[in-house]
């Protein structure tokens, strides 16, 4: 039994990394793109301008303008772990038409691996997302983390459905599988530093926060 949970958790941190990866990356040749076209368009404008053609020219900023709008950049938490995720969430977030709010600052250095900070905050992302995605009104993610002493805080509030029923230290979910044990492992991980998680569902939105130790004594 204890063999079967340990290849169950290989798996799926395995295929958690992977999938950060993979967004991350995403967000990386965007940018990139982006960049190497820079150029392209300065010179563009400026030949515009250089012929009179002003009215092109501001046209073409307009397009650009809108077009730098879908450009997710990264955030600076001041953890890059922690930058990675939260773009990558945030950008995925943003594609669905969600309102995001962010806020953060945290340390670079950190008593939760990078490994064990991208599973954790990653996950409670992916339900904050799933389930604004099921919302047909408004859809909104404010997340807040940030360090009270030793501690790190984090606490996001996102547009839900009706009140959930809670099962366990959890509320119920239309997922199961991999998605269920991902919320486990997060409590787990941060139980094992010695931190706490709660989550809160009402009519309409959904509140999770945690609190666990970041620095040595």
């Amino acid at each position: 039994m204890r063999k079967k949970t340990y290849l169950k958790l290989v798996a799926y941190q395995t295929e958690q990394s992977r999938q950060h990866l993979g967004e991350v990356q995403g967000i990386y040749r965007e940018m990139r793109g982006y960049k190497h076209d820079f150029h392209h368009h300065l010179q563009t404008l400026k030949g515009q301008l250089e012929a009179g053609e002003t009215q092109r020219a501001l046209a073409y900023l307009e397009q650009l303008d809108h077009q730098l709008m879908h450009v997710d950049t990264l955030l600076k938490t001041g953890n890059i772990a922690l930058d990675a995720i939260l773009s990558a969430k945030i950008a995925q977030a943003k594609a669905a038409d969600i309102a995001v709010t962010v806020k953060a600052n945290v340390p670079d250095s950190l008593l939760l691996s990078d490994l064990e900070l991208s599973i954790v905050v990653g996950n409670l992302l992916d339900n904050a997302i799933e389930a604004c995605m099921a919302v047909e009104g408004e859809r909104f993610l404010r997340l807040f983390m940030g360090m009270k002493q030793k501690m790190l805080y984090f606490s996001m509030l996102n547009a839900s459905g009706p009140k959930l029923r809670k099962n366990g230290s959890l509320f119920s979910s239309g997922k199961d599988g991999l998605h269920g044990f991902g919320l486990r492992r997060a409590e787990a991980i941060l139980e094992e530093h010695g931190g706490w998680c709660k989550y809160n569902s009402e009519d309409g939105a959904f509140t999770s926060e945690f609190l666990v130790p970041a620095v040595k004594e």
